[in-house]
């Protein structure tokens, strides 16, 4: 009997592919432990590489931090480390920390006697939580609030709970109590329907608050940081009435945020569909984070959900995320939450006062070219030689690339 796709090893399903022998052995080349990454995902073939760098300068409530950042994308770290040094001291506090599931009913009979029930039955709601994942009450966390949300008009009922998972990351701590619940819930209203029982991303409990206070001298190497401060401001007031500029903007953002939370093996999908859906919180989509001028000095704030944790998921198990979380010093969630705002602040710092002094593409760009160096063949020191004179010129292409790559070897061969 053949062997169905995902019961075949790593090799044989490498061997099945339409995929060239390079490309196979290719493929073969790991540095993860090939049992963990056969154990984590599904149809496991081989791992995708990106470069781990870390960011300098980041202080954090007094704190000194060395950053690890996972990004494929030049000038990410060197903006990020840019804007530290220019920020300072960041503060930053996260407010709460809970996560929230949903119970969902769904043509709803009677909506009122749900509400009453659960109203009514708060003690033994706890109670059957409690009894559903007795190890996160060792640990001092456990369900803290019920409330309902009812969407009448459309027969839907929301039953919302928020919970404290400590330090984890907490889907399945929040999804095995919902589903205990639900078991009670379907005693109770047993002409209910429910539709389903899971955690939601958008985690308004887990908001964090990054703030700095930069002087405007600072913000400019040719003593014009007035004026930049100013145009900051004004980018960020465009940012909260321009989709199409918010964005980019909170691109900018999420390229430090992304690349810490990847690094530290948290769940990037979450954590940027819960701040995206907290951008729009409003009834549009706007830039994130605030920059306002209070006489001489530059004042920023960035609010967004961070649930995210230093325990649980692929953060033990990941080798790289274990040794960048030991580099940060960090073992709880707060803090990590506290000094991924930071990151994300100084990110949208460092891409605002380029976007509006010298421009965004010189800083970027003067990086690019030695991924655009990379990408056309050169190798070795063909590298620095080629990406020096790519910064020579005003234009930069794959096309001049080339031609200069070609004379460099050229040169070399006579």
């Amino acid at each position: 009997m053949d062997k169905k796709f995902y019961q075949m090893s790593t090799d044989e399903r490498i061997e099945i592919l339409d995929a060239s022998q390079e490309t196979q052995e290719i493929l073969k080349q790991m540095s993860l432990d090939k049992d963990i990454a056969n154990n984590l995902i599904e149809n496991q073939i081989s791992e995708i590489e990106l470069p781990l760098g870390v960011a300098q300068n980041f202080i954090v409530n007094h704190h000194s931090y060395q950053v690890p950042m996972a990004t494929e994308e030049p000038s990410v770290i060197a903006a990020a480390s840019n804007g530290a040094k220019i920020a300072g001291d960041f503060k930053a506090v996260v407010e709460q920390r809970l996560m929230r599931g949903q119970i969902v009913f769904y043509e709803v009979k009677q909506s009122s006697d749900i509400i009453e029930k659960i109203q009514e039955s708060h003690t033994e709601i706890l109670r059957k939580a409690e009894n559903v994942y007795p190890s996160i009450i060792t640990r001092g966390g456990g369900l803290r609030e019920v409330s309902t949300r009812n969407f009448s008009k459309e027969k839907f009922l929301s039953v919302d709970f928020k919970i404290d998972v400590k330090d984890a990351m907490g889907a399945n701590i929040v999804n095995s109590i919902l589903e205990g619940i639900s078991e009670l819930f379907r005693e109770w209203f047993p002409e209910e329907n429910i539709l389903f029982s899971i955690l939601s991303n958008y985690a308004t409990e887990s908001l964090v608050t990054a703030q700095c206070t930069i002087p405007v001298e600072h913000l400019s190497k040719i003593g014009n940081g007035r004026e930049v401060a100013e145009k900051i401001v004004q980018a960020s007031r465009f940012s909260k009435i321009d989709p199409y500029r918010a964005a980019t903007h909170n691109k900018g953002i999420m390229n430090g945020i992304n690349a810490v939370v990847l690094a530290t093996g948290n769940d990037t999908r979450a954590i940027a569909s819960g701040i995206h859906a907290f951008a729009a919180q409003k009834g549009s989509y706007q830039g994130l984070g605030k920059w306002e001028l209070k006489e001489n000095e530059l004042y920023g704030e960035l609010t967004v959900p961070l649930p995210v944790a230093t325990v649980g998921g692929g953060i033990k198990i990941l080798p790289k995320a274990q040794a960048a979380l030991e580099i940060l010093h960090v073992n709880k969630a707060e803090e990590l939450a506290e000094l991924i705002a930071a990151v994300g602040l100084a990110q949208n710092l460092a891409a605002l006062r380029a976007l509006v002094s010298e421009g965004i593409q010189r800083g970027h760009m003067s990086l690019q070219s030695r991924s655009l160096a990379m990408a056309v063949g050169a190798e070795a020191d063909e590298i620095a030689i080629l990406s020096a004179q790519l910064r020579q010129d005003k234009i930069m292409n794959q096309q001049i690339a080339e031609e200069l790559l070609k004379k460099i070897r050229n040169k070399k061969a006579h």
